[in-house]
């Protein structure tokens, strides 16, 4: 759906039990082919919902006399699920399923309760900016598609799982503590008492966990603006 254009019919919601989203099962309404995206939160069964990633159709272009008009495109594009270029997102609109190349497929905010906020467009550079959940801002080339609204399931956090077996079922396996390891196996191992002996949170390897930057030289993400809010001023 995200590729092809014109109009597509939601057949139904559905729950997908590898991911925390819901999918939304699409009919296009030319060729009746099928399709699976991330549900928007606020879509339903029987909702129509399009793609402009292959840029401005020709009628809308008509309609708007030949020349963009940014209110008219807003009023008849953004809508709840619709699948857009960001140049033709209005600046402050909320999206989520934001893609890293113009052809690629969704990287961000794909899951239940995500979403970023378009804050500004350089079009002199042919970037967008975009503010994520972390409070984090990067570029995004203004080519690269995004999805209108919030995913589906917000409500995904509030689960309580109730019980260890449960967590098994979904292949999750215990983890053990480093203070309940020997000395050898962890840094924060042995002793006596429940004490790491004011040693920093890190991992049995040795590598810390807080405050110790991955990132060094030619691995800099040169894509980030602002970098999320950390510490005691987050």
């Amino acid at each position: 759906m995200r590729t092809a254009q014109g109009s597509h019919t939601v057949v139904r919601i559905e729950r997908d039990p590898g991911r925390t989203a819901h999918i939304a099962l699409l009919s296009n309404d030319a060729t009746g082919e099928l399709s699976y995206v991330v549900a928007t939160e606020g879509v339903y069964s029987g909702d129509k919902v399009e793609s402009f990633r292959s840029g401005i159709p020709a009628t809308l272009m008509e309609e708007m006399g030949g020349n963009i008009d940014p209110a008219i495109l807003a009023t008849r594009t953004v809508a709840r699920g619709n699948c857009l270029p960001m140049f033709m997102i209005p600046v402050g609109t909320v999206v989520h399923s934001l893609s890293l190349r113009p052809t690629g497929p969704a990287k961000l905010c794909r899951s239940a309760g995500a979403h970023g906020r378009l804050v500004a467009k350089l079009e002199d550079k042919e970037l967008a900016i975009v503010r994520l959940q972390s409070g984090e801002e990067r570029y995004v080339s203004l080519n690269c598609c995004a999805t209108i609204g919030v995913v589906s399931n917000a409500e995904h956090s509030m689960i309580s799982l109730g019980k260890a077996g449960r967590r098994r079922w979904l292949g999750r396996r215990p983890r053990v503590r480093g203070l309940a390891m020997n000395a050898d196996d962890h840094p924060h191992g042995g002793g006596r008492g429940k004490s790491k002996g004011n040693v920093p949170s890190q991992s049995k390897w040795g590598v810390l966990a807080k405050g110790y930057k991955t990132r060094f030289g030619k691995n800099v993400n040169k894509m980030k603006v602002k970098d999320r809010p950390r510490g005691s001023h987050a």
